[in-house]
């Protein structure tokens, strides 16, 4: 054969992938095995596990929010001793659900309706969304709670983390802020409360408490 036959052959497109098939055809389908595996895995889970969970939750939640929404919240959060759960059954029995997730909000916002603010922050400080405005809300209790417990340092930044959290809702977010700098002012650190009401001015001119920034500034420049 002479030599440009013979490179032809060597170069051969199709000769060249069966050799490589050959070589490798068990590592392949191996790597596909492992994919449908766990490619099946997952929607199985999904369709036979998580998905009912997810339901199941959300049925066990809903008389628990009911609860909330009338100002009942002992019976929120404990249900009430039959088919009627609470936020802590819906906690301690769907965890890793959405439904069990937000539980920990309602249960955080509960407890520190009833005065029990340890409970407060535990499930306050454990509750996390992608909704700017709920997970607003929480750090804005949460800071309360920490207020209530006289953990003023904790109760200032999680003020401040509720403001930065959603500024679109001036009227919310104007608000905590505002809190951040009236604990300040109140505990001593008069120049931290004058620069969060600088801020409180600045980036909510248009609020009630923006409006009132300049009185709090004044008052402390004075003093």
């Amino acid at each position: 054969m002479s030599d440009n036959k013979l490179h032809q052959v060597e170069t051969d497109p199709i000769l060249t992938v069966k050799s490589w098939w050959q070589k490798n055809q068990k590592a392949v389908l191996a790597a596909v095995v492992v994919v449908v595996v766990v490619v099946g895995g997952w929607y199985a889970y999904k369709t036979y596990v998580a998905d009912p969970k997810e339901e199941s939750a959300n049925l066990a939640i809903y008389h628990a929010e009911e609860y909330f929404r009338e100002d009942s919240f002992k019976l929120a959060l404990n249900g009430n001793g039959g088919q009627q759960k609470g936020f802590l059954y819906v906690i301690n029995n769907y965890g890793g659900t959405k439904a069990g997730n937000l539980a920990k909000y309602y249960a955080g916002i509960s407890y520190l309706k009833t005065g029990d603010f340890n409970n407060a922050v535990k499930y306050l400080s454990d509750f996390s969304t992608d909704a700017k405005q709920i997970q607003m809300m929480a750090y804005g209790a949460l800071g309360d709670a920490y207020s209530e417990l006289k953990k003023n340092e904790d109760a200032i930044s999680s003020y401040k983390k509720a403001a930065e959290t959603f500024e679109s809702d001036d009227l919310n977010a104007s608000e905590y802020l505002f809190r951040a700098g009236l604990l300040s002012e109140t505990t001593g650190k008069t120049k931290e409360a004058v620069d969060i009401y600088k801020e409180l001015k600045d980036k909510f001119p248009n609020s009630a408490r923006g409006r009132e920034a300049d009185k709090y500034i004044n008052r402390l420049s004075v003093e």
